[in-house]
C-alpha cells in the first residue's frame, strides 16, 4: 500500500462494503463489486493501492482458499449421474470458445500469444456464482441445474490442467523443452503420489483428533491449503496447484462440509485482496480500443456461449428448454478467468494491458449473466418459437418403440423418492415404463415390474412415443410446478383417459395442481412430516408409560 497506515485499510474496506451493498441491491454477485472496488482504489481510480507486497501476499491467500475449496468440493459423482452430457457440453464449450475466440483476438491484431491467453480465459464459467444463483433459485436439484454444475466441474478441471501446462512451459531451463516438461511431469507424479499418502495413511487419523475443536479444524484447512500451495511453488508449479490438489485430498473425508462451511467467508473476504491486487496492476493505456474489445469478447461470450451449449444438448436429444438453461450458465466468464491471466502476467507471457481487457470483460458478462440467469424462464418464453429450430427431441421415438409393449403405469423420475414408487408399483404387481434423464438409473434399473427408459419431464414431445393409449395411470415425481402443468396439458394435448397423478413440495403447490385438473397430488414433505409426528408421538406415548411405571 502506497499509506502502510491503519486509516487507509479501515477507508479501503469501508468503500468494499458499501459498493457490496449497492450490488447486493442490483441483484450482482459480490465479485463484481470487488473488482470494481479494485479498480476504484486502483492506479485507474483514487491510486491508494498500488502494487505491494502486502496486499499481493493476502491475494495469494485468498486465491489458496479459494482453490482449496474447489478441491474440497469437487464431487465426481455428479458428473457421473449426468451421465456423457456433462463431459460433452463442458469440453464442446471450452473447446469452442477457445478456437473461436482465438480467431476473434487474431482478427483483432492480437499476436499469438496474447490470442491464447484471452481465448482460453473466454471459456471458464463461474462456479462459486452459478451455483448460488440457481440455488437461490430453488434450481440446482432441476435437469438443467445438475448438468450446468457438471459441466462446471469439467472446467474446474480443465482449468487446473491449463495452469500446469502453462507453469511447464513457463519455466525457464536450460535444457531443451522436452526434457523442461518431463521434469515437470514426474514432480507431478511425486505430488499426486504424496497426496494418496496421505489420504490414505494420514489424513483420517489426523483429522479425526483435530475435528474436536472447529477452531482448530479452521486454522489446519488454512495452514494445509497455504502449505500445499508453497510446497507446489517450490517444486516449479503455480501455488493454485497445490492448493487444488489439498483441497482434493480432503474431499472424500466426512469433515469437508464442515470444514468448507466455515472457510467460504473468510475466502470471500480474503479475494478482497485478490481483487485490489489486481486493480494495482490494471492498465487501461488505450481505453477506447479496449472497451471496443471488450464489447465484441462480451457479446461473443453472452450469447455464443450459451448458443454452443444449446447444439450440443439438442444433438443429444435434449429439450431446447432445457439447453437454453442451462446454457445460460455458461454466459460469463470467470475468477479463475482473472486468476489465469494474473499467473499470465507473472510469467511474462502477457501485459497488463491484456490482464485489464480480460478483467473488463469479466464485469460485462457477470454482470450481464447474472440478469439473464435471474430471468432465464421469461427470456425463454419469449424466444422459444425462435429456438425451436434446435429441437432434436423428436429422434428419441425410435428408441422408445422397443419398449411398446403393454404397461399400467407411466412413472417420470427413478430418484430418491421416484424409486421407491416404482419398487413399490413393481412388488404390487403393476408393469411400469419409468421415464428418466440418468443414464446410469435407466441402464442399472433391476426392479421387478420395472423397465426404464432415457427421457426428460421436461420434454412433453417425447409423450409422442409413450404407450399412454394404453396406461391407466401416469405418475410424474419431479416436484416442480411449472413441469407438473406442462405434463397436464401435454397429457390433454393426446386425450389421455387415465389417472394422473402429481407431486408437489409444497401445500400452495399442490392445490395449484389439483385445481388444474391432476387427480392425485403426491407431497413426500408432507408425507414425512406426518409420519414423523406419528412416530414422535408413539416415542412420547412409550416414554409417558416408562415414567408412570416408575415407583414414586
Amino acid at each position: 500500500m502506497e499509506h502502510d497506515g491503519f486509516a487507509l485499510v479501515a477507508v479501503i474496506l469501508a468503500i468494499a462494503a458499501g459498493v457490496a451493498l449497492l450490488a447486493t441491491r442490483l441483484r450482482q454477485p459480490l465479485i463484481v463489486a470487488f473488482i470494481g472496488v479494485g479498480i476504484l482504489v486502483g492506479p485507474a481510480g483514487t491510486g491508494w493501492v498500488v502494487a505491494d507486497g502486502t496486499v499481493e501476499l493476502l491475494a495469494r491467500i485468498g486465491i489458496a482458499i479459494l482453490l482449496f475449496l474447489v478441491g474440497l468440493r469437487l464431487d465426481l459423482n455428479l458428473i457421473r449421474s449426468t451421465g456423457v452430457i456433462a463431459l460433452a457440453t463442458g469440453l464442446g464449450q471450452v473447446l469452442f470458445t477457445s478456437v473461436v475466440g482465438y480467431l476473434i483476438a487474431i482478427a483483432l491484431g492480437m499476436d499469438t500469444v496474447t490470442a491464447l491467453y484471452v481465448a482460453v480465459a473466454l471459456t471458464f464459467s463461474s462456479t462459486i456464482i452459478i451455483v448460488k444463483l440457481l440455488s437461490d433459485k430453488r434450481e440446482l436439484e432441476q435437469l438443467h441445474g445438475r448438468i450446468a454444475v457438471g459441466f462446471l466441474i469439467v472446467q474446474d478441471i480443465v482449468v487446473v490442467l491449463v495452469m500446469i501446462a502453462l507453469t511447464a512451459f513457463g519455466q525457464e531451463t536450460g535444457e531443451n523443452l522436452a526434457w523442461g516438461i518431463g521434469q515437470v511431469i514426474l514432480k507431478g507424479l511425486l505430488l499426486l503420489a504424496a497426496v494418496a499418502v496421505l489420504m490414505r495413511y494420514v489424513l483420517p487419523w489426523l483429522l479425526h483428533h483435530i475435528a474436536g475443536s472447529q477452531e482448530l479444524l479452521v486454522l489446519f484447512g488454512v495452514a494445509y491449503a497455504v502449505s500445499w500451495a508453497a510446497l507446489s511453488e517450490w517444486l516449479g508449479f503455480s501455488s493454485e496447484i497445490g492448493a487444488f490438489l489439498a483441497g482434493v485430498s480432503l474431499a472424500t473425508t466426512p469433515y469437508k462440509d464442515a470444514l468448507g462451511a466455515r472457510l467460504v467467508s473468510l475466502r470471500d473476504f480474503m479475494l478482497l485482496f485478490f481483487f485490489l491486487d489486481l486493480g494495482s496492476k490494471l492498465e487501461f493505456v488505450d481505453a477506447g480500443q479496449q472497451m471496443t474489445e471488450a464489447v465484441i469478447f462480451s457479446l461473443f461470450v453472452l450469447i455464443g456461449n450459451p448458443l454452443i451449449v444449446i447444439v450440443i444438448m439438442s444433438a443429444m436429444r435434449y429439450p431446447v428448454r432445457v439447453g437454453f438453461l442451462a446454457g445460460l450458465t455458461v454466459a460469463q466468464i470467470s475468477e479463475f478467468s482473472l486468476i489465469l491471466a494474473a499467473l499470465g502476467l507473472s510469467l511474462g507471457h502477457i501485459t497488463n494491458a491484456t490482464v485489464s481487457l480480460i478483467t473488463v470483460v469479466g464485469l460485462i458478462t457477470i454482470g450481464g449473466s447474472t440478469y439473464l440467469i435471474l430471468y432465464s424462464h421469461q427470456i425463454y418464453d419469449r424466444i422459444k418459437r425462435q429456438l425451436a429450430v434446435f429441437d432434436r427431441t423428436a429422434g428419441r421415438k425410435a428408441g422408445l418403440a422397443e419398449n411398446s409393449e403393454d404397461v399400467d403405469v407411466i412413472l417420470y423420475g427413478l430418484g430418491r423418492f421416484g424409486g421407491h414408487v416404482a419398487e413399490r408399483l413393481g412388488a404390487a404387481g403393476l408393469r411400469v415404463l419409468a421415464v428418466d434423464f440418468d443414464p446410469h438409473r435407466v441402464a442399472n434399473n433391476d426392479r421387478p415390474g420395472v423397465s426404464a427408459v432415457f427421457g426428460t419431464a421436461e420434454d412433453v414431445h417425447l409423450m409422442d412415443a409413450l404407450p399412454l393409449s394404453r396406461a391407466r395411470c401416469v405418475i410424474c415425481t419431479v416436484p416442480l410446478l411449472e413441469i407438473g402443468r406442462a405434463m397436464l396439458h401435454g397429457l390433454r394435448d393426446h386425450d389421455y383417459g387415465g389417472k394422473v397423478a402429481l407431486t408437489a413440495h409444497t401445500p400452495g403447490d399442490a392445490a395449484r395442481l389439483r385445481a388444474d385438473g391432476a387427480d392425485i397430488v403426491l407431497e413426500p414433505f408432507s408425507f414425512a412430516a406426518t409420519a414423523t409426528v406419528a412416530a414422535l408421538d408413539e416415542l412420547i406415548a412409550a416414554l409417558g408409560d416408562e415414567r408412570g411405571g416408575e415407583p414414586g
